[in-house]
């Protein structure tokens, strides 16, 4: 089985270095494309797979074929491998607002297709991903397809009239996570911590509960109210928060992710 990739960017780092740490496929399986000899060459130096300067080599070869360039391209790449494609492929789509629909008219409607939507904290392993299928692809193929993708993280099945919502949830919200923790940072700094203790002491503090959420399938609301001593200082700070609008700016920044990808 040969998994190519169209397009060698971050994501498609993180989903490489995934699938050849947890053994589902080898250095000899992958296979890539990308615009630039630099990019081509770096990623060939860290995984030893091998890389290609057209897009056409990489499809014609690849029994799942990855599409990870950004969607402003596809009008302009899918075009260009349509052709070279395998006839029986899984074609598995990250980008961004891009609906089935789109994609298989510019592929072919016959084409066995999964979109998907991962985050970044799959450079870590750690990432959360949506997957959803088209009519073509067979329950086998969407288990081998929820291997692959879990590689690197969390992987659910949703609908994909839920991916824009998706998008605003989990794609988009490490971005709302690191702006949270840098301001947390500099509040702390502010108090008279060194900044480098301040991230230390922030980034332990969000992972420690993410963790807790998870793992004791409590509400957040529930493990809030557990912090917020009565008269003490966290719930003076959660009054504060609520005084700036903080959940309302939230919800506003979700919402606005979701438009955007609708209008993609």
């Amino acid at each position: 089985m040969k998994i190519g990739f169209i397009g060698l960017g971050n994501m498609a780092k993180a989903m490489i270095g995934g699938m050849l740490e947890e053994g589902i496929a080898t250095k000899e399986d992958i296979i890539g494309s990308a615009k630039t000899q630099v990019t081509r060459d770096a990623v060939s130096a860290k995984w030893g797979i091998e890389t290609f300067a057209d897009n056409r080599d990489v499809a014609k070869q690849a029994d799942i074929l990855i599409l990870a360039v950004k969607p402003q391209f596809f009008a302009q790449v899918l075009p260009e491998i349509k052709i070279a494609v395998k006839e029986d492929a899984l074609v598995i789509s990250i980008a961004a607002g891009k609906s089935m629909g789109e994609i298989e008219k510019l592929l072919g409607t016959r084409t066995k297709l999964v979109r998907c939507m991962p985050n970044t904290p799959a450079l870590v392993g750690a990432g959360c991903s949506a997957v959803c299928f088209n009519n073509e692809v067979t329950e086998e193929e969407k288990e081998l397809c929820m291997k692959l993708i879990g590689s690197f993280g969390m992987a659910q099945e949703i609908p994909e009239k839920l991916m824009d919502a998706f998008a605003g949830v989990s794609g988009c919200s490490p971005a709302f996570v690191f702006m949270f923790m840098e301001a947390l940072a500099d509040g702390g700094v502010a108090a008279g911590l060194p900044r480098k203790q301040a991230y230390e002491f922030v980034a332990q503090a969000v992972m420690g509960s993410a963790k807790l959420m998870l793992e004791s399938g409590k509400h957040p609301g529930e493990l809030k109210d557990m912090v917020c001593s009565p008269a003490g200082t966290t719930i003076e700070g959660v009054r504060t928060l609520e005084e700036r609008a903080f959940r309302g700016a939230v919800m506003d920044a979700v919402k606005a992710t979701v438009d955007k990808s609708q209008k993609m």
